[in-house]
């Protein structure tokens, strides 16, 4: 069955993005904890690039159904999980990429993340502001305790709702605002 993307973020409306949200169905990893570890021989590059014993995966329909499994634990380790067997994957900065952005009504930011899922940011799905001024950095909560970073080009056009909301240096999605300025 070939896989079909979404439509753009520009022609959406905000029901339209939330019920695509809301159409994804996910496995319940948080209630799963096998006691079985291993490595799973993968690893995300920062560039959200997926790899697998060195090789990239290609296949996004494959990147995607991992990514349905990958869970974050309080110690920072990622892990692909399934109800009997987890395994440790390396994940060299955040585990997905935000590739868009669209400010809604003026009061909701919608991200597309780079495995094809839309969040609406806010107080679940909050932003955080990372590095320093020179080399900033913005991630954006995911789920299982994974975030997205903001790519290049979709800082850019997050700048550009900073501005047009006010001081430039901060953003407000669901009531909530938040600093693109590190810390």
């Amino acid at each position: 069955m070939p896989y079909t993307p979404p439509p753009d973020l520009a022609g959406l409306s905000l029901a339209e993005i939330a019920e695509l949200s809301a159409s994804h169905k996910l496995p319940p990893i948080d209630e799963w904890d096998p006691p079985e570890t291993d490595h799973s021989k993968m690893r995300i590059a920062d560039d959200g690039t997926w790899y697998h014993d060195g090789g990239r995966i290609t296949r996004h329909a494959m990147v995607r159904a991992f990514a349905s499994l990958l869970r974050r634990e309080e110690d920072g380790r990622y892990f692909l999980v399934t109800p009997h067997y987890k395994q440790e994957i390396e994940v060299e900065d955040a585990a997905f990429m935000a590739v868009d952005c669209k400010e809604i009504d003026g009061e909701v930011l919608a991200f597309r993340i780079n495995i094809d899922e839309t969040i609406l940011a806010g107080p679940n799905h909050p932003l955080r502001a990372s590095g320093d001024l020179e080399t900033p950095a913005i991630y954006l909560a995911y789920r299982h305790g994974c975030e997205a970073r903001i790519d290049r080009s979709t800082w850019l056009q997050l700048a550009g709702i900073a501005l047009a909301q006010g001081d430039g240096t901060t953003v407000t999605s669901k009531g909530e605002s938040f600093s693109l300025l590190p810390e």
